[in-house]
């Protein structure tokens, strides 16, 4: 049984991302199955990082030019979005990271939670190409800063090779 949990409440973020890391190599260490470890691997995030509301995966449906749920916590969620929409559109459309510290004032902006407040969104890359995005949302304007936006971003290059394509 594994028991992964930072080792202290007030942990500064950036040795809070380096547990999650190490934690997330070792949890899903010689699992081949891209979603028990995105499973896993959302669990995990949902355990060491405070004030979420849903944390999560989407995946980018290849030759479909949208994104499709992957495994998550949280309230139920939008099962497709398209390339360019939303924060997690974007994300993927784009390669690059969005902190959204105000979800309304986004333009376009998804609400499958209407208590979601600030959202980050990470894509997850095999080698020049957006196979997944992490999703985490709060119910805190503002949660998100540059500390998550890097430790969230050395997550998802450690896990890249492990939740599939």
């Amino acid at each position: 049984m594994f028991d992964f949990a930072p080792t202290h409440t007030a942990t500064p973020k950036p040795e809070l991302y380096r547990e999650l890391v190490s934690a997330a190599l070792a949890l899903t260490q010689g699992e081949p199955d891209g979603v028990a470890n995105m499973a896993n691997l959302a669990a995990l995030m949902w355990t060491y990082l405070p004030d979420l509301n849903w944390a999560g995966f989407y995946r980018l449906a290849p030759g479909a030019g949208e994104l499709v749920l992957g495994p998550f916590i949280g309230k139920p969620a939008c099962i497709r979005i398209p390339l360019g929409s939303g924060v997690c559109g974007t994300a993927a459309a784009t390669a690059q990271s969005q902190c959204v510290a105000d979800v309304h004032a986004f333009p376009g902006h998804i609400a499958c939670d209407a208590a979601s407040r600030s959202e980050l969104v990470v894509p997850v890359t095999a080698g020049d190409r957006v196979i997944a995005v992490i999703d985490l949302d709060s119910p805190r304007a503002g949660r998100f800063d540059a500390d998550d936006t890097a430790g969230i971003g050395a997550l998802a290059c450690a896990i890249s090779t492990r939740i599939g394509t």
